[in-house]
């Protein structure tokens, strides 16, 4: 089958490699119908080694149920399924806890001998506790609901993770840093979490428009201190009592410590590219700041928001605004870093 592989930075491949094979039987084997390219994915894209034992790529995708082991309960052959971007058990004291990305027997695609989703087929270990249904007809391959779909396996679960950490709730003042595909889905999700007053900070207009038709009620696209001063501006010279940070890099760490009000809230699920960052007294102690965050147990989530995508009231799919083929992956890549595109789907 056809797989993606990460060699370095900026050195992305389709190869050719063994199909996947059940190993344990509470594994299921699940063929790629859609996939995509991760804003996270872009970190080791810029930063990555150049390595002659490369790295599988792509941990967000939909598929059909191949085969399943034989201690798998609750899968068949033939079912549509989800895969968050970790697998889990299920029934560890964690996963019971909806924290499923700390799973004590879990892991995550692409590790470990673990396949990534940027693939034809990829096996699926702790079937039972890691896919989830859906229930498409049986024409679900061709369906108009897989991009709305393919979002809870990971951008549309973390942008509501953020907004759950937050406690947003009816009437709040948020702010949202970044505007790619996990910080638009904040937008929504803290609009659908009742949200009154939503400033996306983003210098895209595209993106910054899409905002807008989640529920951003303003768009910041200053930055820096010029950015700051433009929210505080908004919002009554205070800040925001949350704030939704979705980029992970050290500027929009900062960014959100400018906005955050006295006793507010600063929530982060943009994947850290920093190892240390300010947390002392005129930073989060001195004015009582809380921060939260962390990788979205994407797995809690998916039952609670699967509904109001198929049903349409909801349409996180939306964030996909180009569609490539499995082989021009390489393309999909460059085009991302190059912001030509805001989330590539991926078809096998």
């Amino acid at each position: 089958m056809r797989a993606t592989f990460m060699y370095g930075a900026g050195d992305v491949r389709i190869e050719q490699i063994p199909d996947p094979a059940l190993q344990e039987p509470t594994d299921a084997l699940v063929r790629v119908v859609r996939s995509c390219v991760c804003g996270s994915d872009l970190h080791p894209y810029h930063t990555m080694p150049a390595s002659s034992e490369p790295s599988p790529m792509g941990h967000e995708f939909v598929g059909v149920v191949e085969d399943v082991g034989s201690q798998v309960a609750t899968l068949r052959r033939g079912d549509f399924v989800i895969a968050p971007f970790a697998w889990s058990d299920g029934t560890c004291e964690f996963c019971r806890q909806g924290l499923q990305t700390s799973c004590l027997h879990g892991g995550f695609w692409a590790r470990d001998g673990i396949g990534g989703g940027q693939a034809e087929a990829v096996r699926v270990p702790l079937a039972d506790g890691t896919l989830v249904k859906a229930p498409l007809a049986e024409d679900a391959e061709d369906s108009a609901l897989l991009p709305g779909l393919l979002t809870l396996s990971d951008v549309y679960g973390t942008g509501y993770h953020a907004a759950k950490r937050a406690h947003v709730g009816r009437g709040d003042t948020v702010v949202v840093i970044g505007d790619g595909a996990v910080g638009l889905l904040a937008v929504l999700s803290a609009h659908q979490l009742g949200a009154e007053q939503i400033i996306l900070m983003g210098r895209h207009k595209a993106r910054t428009d899409l905002g807008r038709e989640f529920g951003a009620t303003d768009v910041v696209a200053e930055r820096g201190q010029e950015g700051i001063t433009k929210v505080r501006e908004l919002t009554g010279g205070h800040g925001a009592a949350k704030v939704l940070e979705a980029v992970g890099h050290m500027p929009a760490y900062e960014q959100a410590i400018g906005v955050v009000r006295p006793g507010g809230v600063i929530s982060r699920v943009g994947v850290p590219q920093y190892d240390e960052a300010p947390v002392g007294f005129a930073s989060l102690f001195g004015p009582n700041i809380t921060l939260t965050g962390g990788p979205a147990p994407v797995r809690a989530y998916i039952e609670d928001l699967m509904p109001g995508v198929l049903e349409g009231t909801v349409q996180p799919g939306r964030v996909f605004d180009v569609t490539m083929d499995l082989d021009e992956i390489p393309g999909a890549y460059r085009a991302m870093d190059r912001r030509e595109a805001l989330k590539i789907l991926i078809r096998p």
